[in-house]
């Protein structure tokens, strides 16, 4: 029975993998140039996320009941989400739940000469385009999450949150209080909505739905052959990030609220999102701010709750990705030996990319 369970699980891993991979190859950058873009990309990201914590504040200023303003920021959180989607911009902590099966996809010819150099190239690929989605986002939606503020004193008279609930903001994100235990959790969701993803569009794809958009009579009678047409590609090409989107939203949002009724006191800690509140609480309060202890608790809370919001999520998707193509304990010794050794003789190759990268791979000398 074990054997079964096991031969199953990773069949249904091996499906929920296969689609993410074809995703999560958008987000590995492997040239300076595609480096930069991803910088561009998630700066944008992080300029629509400044507008987010604003409607965040303003949900929470409405004073409705648990449930409905749990609904109403999950549908902030999301309808942002899918703005930045539909943009080609990014969140940062949204890829690598869809990164890692692409990573572990590159393992299926693990004992072919070079196989696990290659391998560890596409580890600093995948850990510089990270570390650049992270700090453009955040480089973007401190700023502008100042700016709105400033905007909203110039016109109405106050800033975008009062007194006291700047006060409230810091003690939520300082380090010494629960946020850690909080990032790693929105981690697990984070995950979870690459799963919601990876079975949706397994879904769309088994029962062909693009082409029952493009044929069906019905449709193609309102809506014409062509735009039948464009409707069944958008829905072929962004259904994963539809579903991860929106998901992902709602559970940020929802599950709150769900948890509270429960008497749990889960929260979520999202970098970006938090980040955006620290600016609006320093707005607020102004350069005063900067000389208070609790501030600097809170940045370095914000510097762990970006590293385990990617952690974690990373580290649940590419063990599906191991289980779903069966590498052995031994391969994954080998992996975890090379990566310690790069990162021992190029460590800044997982920061920024060589100059001299024209490809696919690095140079080492």
């Amino acid at each position: 029975m074990r054997a079964l369970i096991a031969a199953n699980s990773s069949m249904l891993a091996a499906k929920v993998a296969e689609r993410s991979s074809e995703t999560g190859e958008h987000y590995i950058t492997r040239t300076p140039a595609e480096y930069r873009n991803m910088l561009r990309q998630a700066a944008g990201g992080g300029a629509v996320m400044s507008i987010t914590t604003l409607m965040k504040f303003v949900v929470l200023s409405l004073g409705l009941s648990a449930f409905w303003s749990g609904f109403y920021a999950g549908m902030n959180y999301a309808l942002s989400f899918v703005l930045i989607q539909l943009l080609h911009w990014t969140v940062a902590t949204k890829q690598p739940a869809m990164t890692a099966p692409a990573m572990a996809a590159k393992l299926k010819e693990l004992g072919a000469p070079g196989a696990v150099d290659a391998f560890v190239d596409e580890v600093t690929h995948l850990v510089r385009s990270q570390v650049a989605a992270v700090v453009g986002n955040l480089a973007l939606v401190a700023p502008c999450v100042l700016l709105l503020s400033a905007a909203l004193r110039l016109v109405f008279g106050h800033p975008m949150i009062d007194t006291a609930e700047a006060e409230h903001v810091l003690h939520a994100l300082t380090l010494l209080g629960p946020s850690i235990l909080f990032a790693a959790f929105t981690g697990v969701l984070l995950f979870a909505s690459s799963i919601i993803a990876g079975w949706t569009e397994n879904w769309f794809v088994l029962h062909r739905l693009d082409s029952a958009l493009r044929y069906n009579p019905r449709i193609t009678t309102f809506l014409g052959p062509t735009r039948a047409g464009r409707w069944a590609r958008f829905m072929r090409d962004n259904i994963s990030g539809l579903a991860a989107n929106i998901s992902l939203g709602l559970m940020l949002g929802l599950i709150p609220a769900f948890a509270a009724f429960f008497g749990l006191g889960l929260e979520v800690r999202h970098v970006t999102l938090s980040t955006g509140q620290l600016a609006a609480a320093c707005a607020t309060l102004g350069l005063e701010a900067l000389t208070r202890p609790i501030f600097w608790w809170c940045l370095a809370a914000l510097l762990l709750t970006g590293v385990l919001n990617v952690g974690v999520s990373y580290y649940l998707a590419f063990r599906l990705a191991l289980r779903a193509h069966n590498v052995s304990g031994g391969e994954r010794s080998r992996i975890r030996q090379a990566i310690r050794a790069r990162a021992r003789s190029a460590p800044l190759s997982f920061l920024w990319p060589p100059r001299n990268t024209t490809d696919g791979g690095d140079r080492h000398g």
